[in-house]
């Protein structure tokens, strides 16, 4: 059964830090890159950061920049997302995601980060 589940997420005040975390089984994670997106109500899901499957490459959405850092451990079917200096802005549910090319996509039920003093 493929399943993408992510954890870490909860209240945090502004400034602080937390570390999401989203583990892979059922497939071939090692084979996709994977990505975290976020999503407010009445937004669009927001690409927040990703990385190729071998974590050669990383890319950022330009409001995290500097601030969340994306990692994965291919061995443990990991991936996290390590998120300082958080703002109110940044509270969304946040989702894990692997792709592989253009047919073969997974997605996990999400995280709730809430950012308030």
């Amino acid at each position: 059964q493929v399943q993408l589940v992510e954890s870490g997420g909860g209240l945090v005040q502004p400034g602080g830090s937390l570390r999401l975390s989203c583990a892979a089984s059922g497939f071939t994670f090692s084979n996709y890159a994977a990505r975290w997106y976020r999503q407010t109500p009445g937004k669009e899901r927001e690409l927040v950061a990703g990385i190729s499957s071998t974590a050669g490459s990383t890319n950022y959405a330009d409001s995290v920049k500097g601030r969340f850092t994306i990692s994965r451990d291919n061995a443990k079917k990991m991936v996290y997302l390590q998120m300082n200096s958080l703002k109110p802005e940044d509270t969304a549910v946040y989702y894990c995601n692997a792709k592989m090319g253009n047919f073969f996509e997974h997605w996990g039920q999400g995280t709730q980060v809430t950012v308030s003093a």
